[in-house]
C-alpha cells in the first residue's frame, strides 16, 4: 500500500529531475493532500475508472500506475497527459476536458449494466466551469456511477481563488 512518504518522495524526485534539466516539459506537482487522497482511494476499486487533471501524479500512483511507468511518462514530457489501460486512468491538461469523457464512460457503464464506477478529480476553478455543472446535473439526473472529487487548494494557477471570485 502506498503511504504519504512514498507520494512525497515521488514528487520530490520529479522536482529534482525537472530542476536538473532531465525533465524539460511542464509539470504540476502535488503537495499537502496526501492523507486525504489516500483515504479517498481506499474507496476506489481496481476496476474503477479514474480521470484526473494536469496535477495527476498522486492519483495515478494511488490507482495503481507503477512508479516506473509514471516516471517514464513524466521524463518523456507526458506529465499532464498520463494514461493507462490497466488500471483505467486518464488525465488531460485541458481545464475541464476530462469531465465530459468521464460522464460518457459513466453512462456506458450504466447502459452495459456493469458495477464499476467512475471517479473524476477536478480543481476548485474547474468546479466553476459550465461543463462541470452540466455534467454534474446530467450524472445526477440519470443516476450515473460518477463521483466527482473536488480538490481545493485555493489557487487558480497562481491566483488566489478568493480574488478570482471577488470575495
Amino acid at each position: 500500500m502506498i503511504d504519504k512518504q512514498f507520494l512525497i518522495d515521488f514528487e520530490t524526485e520529479v522536482k529534482e529531475r525537472y530542476e536538473s534539466g532531465e525533465i524539460t516539459a511542464p509539470v504540476h506537482l502535488s503537495s499537502n493532500n496526501e492523507e486525504q487522497l489516500i483515504e479517498i482511494f481506499q474507496e476506489v476499486d481496481k476496476d474503477d475508472w479514474v480521470f484526473s487533471s494536469w496535477r495527476n501524479h498522486y492519483h495515478a500512483l494511488l490507482h495503481g500506475v507503477s512508479r516506473e511507468t509514471l516516471m517514464d511518462l513524466i521524463v518523456r514530457g507526458k506529465s499532464m497527459s498520463v494514461y493507462s489501460e490497466n488500471p483505467k486512468f486518464y488525465s488531460s491538461a485541458i481545464v475541464g476536458g476530462i469531465i465530459p469523457i468521464a460522464l460518457g464512460v459513466a453512462k456506458s457503464i450504466k447502459l452495459k449494466g456493469e458495477t464499476n464506477k467512475v471517479w473524476c478529480f477536478i480543481g476548485d476553478m474547474t468546479f466553476e466551469s459550465g461543463i462541470f455543472y452540466e455534467s454534474y446535473k446530467y450524472a445526477k439526473n440519470f443516476d450515473l456511477p460518477l463521483q466527482f472529487v473536488l480538490e481545493d487548494n485555493n489557487l487558480s494557477t497562481n491566483t488566489p481563488v478568493d480574488e478570482t471570485w471577488g470575495g
